[in-house]
C-alpha cells in the first residue's frame, strides 16, 4: 500500500487491474485502518479516473454475494448520496411508488454516511427486515413488488471500510460505487449522481453493459430530480435535459424538499408522504423520480410516467407495498 499511496500522492492514476487489486486487498484485511483512510482521502482531493472506477466496481461485483432476480425485469432506484443537500428519502419513496405502479424494484441501499438518514436507516425504523436469503427476497419482490438489498449483507468485502467511512462522515468514492454494485445485477437502473463529471463517467461505464439505464443529475447539485432546476439525463441512446414542465409541474424551492433532522423525523416524514399526506412539493418530487423509473422500464414519456406515479401514490398503492414488506419481515 505504501507504494500505491506514494504514486497517488504524486498524482499518478491506477490501472483498472491495480484498482481492482487494491479493493480485493482491502477486503482481505491486508491494510491497516490508517492506510485505508489515506487511500479514501486521496479520492476526496482529486478526481477518480474511469479505469479506477471500473476496477473498483469489478472488484466489488466479483466479491459480492450474488442474487438472481433476473426473472423479474427489476429496476434499482439509487442515488450516490454525497450531494450534501439533506433532502428527505426521495429515491426510496419513489421506489415504493414505482412498485405500487407495478414496476418490480430491487432496491440497493445502506445506512447514511454523509447524510442524516440513508434508505436503510429509514426502512429499518419502519420495521423492514434486511436479509440476503434469496427465497425471502423473491417472496418480497413477488408479493410486495419490491425487495431491499441492504448493502453490508451482500458486500462482506466492505466490513473493513464501513467503520472508517462512518468515522470520516464525508462522501468517498464508495458513494460513487453504491448504485453500480447492486448484487442482483438488475436489468434496469435509475441512477442519481452528485456531479456532471460523474454522470458522464457512469454513462461511459454503463454503455459497455447490458443494463437499460437512465442517469440523473440536477444542475444545482442534487443526485436526483429535484424540480428546483433542470436535470441532466443520460441514457443508452441519448443525452437530454428534463424540466419541471416535462412532468406538468412548476419549479420548487430547495427548502420545500428538505428532510428531517433525525432518523425518527425522516421516518415520520416518509410515512406521511407515502400515506398521501405529503405537501404538493413533496408529492411532485417523489412522483417525478418514480416517473423516470417507470419510463426507463416501460419507455413511456416522463409525463405519462408522472401520471402513473401520482395515481400510485395518491391511491396508497406505494403504502400497500411498504405494509406488505413489513408483514413479510415479521
Amino acid at each position: 500500500m505504501k507504494n500505491i499511496l506514494n504514486r497517488l500522492i504524486n498524482h499518478e492514476m491506477l490501472s483498472k487491474e491495480e484498482a481492482k487489486n487494491v479493493l480485493i486487498n482491502i477486503s482481505n484485511g491486508s491494510y491497516n485502518p490508517s492506510q485505508i483512510a489515506s487511500f479514501l482521502t486521496v479520492y476526496m482531493m482529486r478526481s477518480i479516473s474511469i479505469d479506477e472506477l471500473a476496477g473498483f466496481r469489478e472488484a466489488l461485483l466479483d466479491l459480492c454475494i450474488k442474487v438472481d432476480l433476473s426473472a423479474y425485469n427489476a429496476i434499482d432506484l439509487c442515488g450516490t448520496g454525497g450531494d450534501g443537500k439533506d433532502t428527505f428519502n426521495i429515491s426510496t419513496l419513489a421506489s415504493f411508488v414505482a412498485a405500487g405502479a407495478g414496476i418490480k424494484v430491487a432496491k440497493h441501499g445502506n445506512y447514511g454516511v454523509s447524510s442524516i438518514s440513508g434508505s436503510s436507516n429509514v426502512l429499518e425504523k419502519m420495521g423492514v427486515q434486511f436479509s440476503n436469503d434469496v427465497s425471502f427476497l423473491e417472496k418480497c419482490i413477488d408479493q410486495a413488488g419490491i425487495c431491499v438489498l441492504h448493502a453490508p449483507l451482500f458486500h462482506p468485502a466492505m466490513k473493513n471500510v464501513g467503520p472508517i467511512r462512518k468515522e470520516l462522515a464525508v462522501k468517498t468514492f464508495f458513494n460513487m460505487l453504491g448504485p453500480m454494485v447492486n448484487p442482483s445485477f438488475p436489468k434496469n437502473q435509475l441512477v442519481g449522481v452528485f456531479n456532471l463529471e460523474l454522470a458522464r463517467m457512469y454513462g461511459y461505464l454503463y454503455q459497455n453493459t447490458e443494463v437499460n439505464f437512465t442517469i440523473l443529475h440536477a444542475l444545482d447539485g442534487y443526485d436526483e430530480i429535484s424540480l428546483t432546476c433542470p436535470t441532466k439525463t443520460i441514457t443508452k441512446t441519448m443525452e437530454g435535459m428534463l424540466h419541471p414542465t416535462d412532468f406538468g409541474v412548476s419549479l420548487l424551492s430547495q427548502n420545500e424538499i428538505e428532510g428531517g433532522k433525525t432518523i425518527e423525523e425522516s421516518a415520520a416524514m416518509f410515512l406521511s408522504i407515502l400515506s398521501g399526506k405529503g405537501t404538493e412539493a413533496q408529492n411532485n418530487v417523489v412522483c417525478a423520480n418514480a416517473a423516470m423509473a417507470i419510463a426507463t422500464v416501460t419507455h413511456c414519456t416522463p409525463l405519462e410516467g408522472f401520471q402513473i406515479a401520482k395515481e400510485s401514490l395518491l391511491s396508497s398503492k406505494g403504502l400497500v407495498a411498504l405494509n406488505k414488506l413489513k408483514e413479510l419481515s415479521k
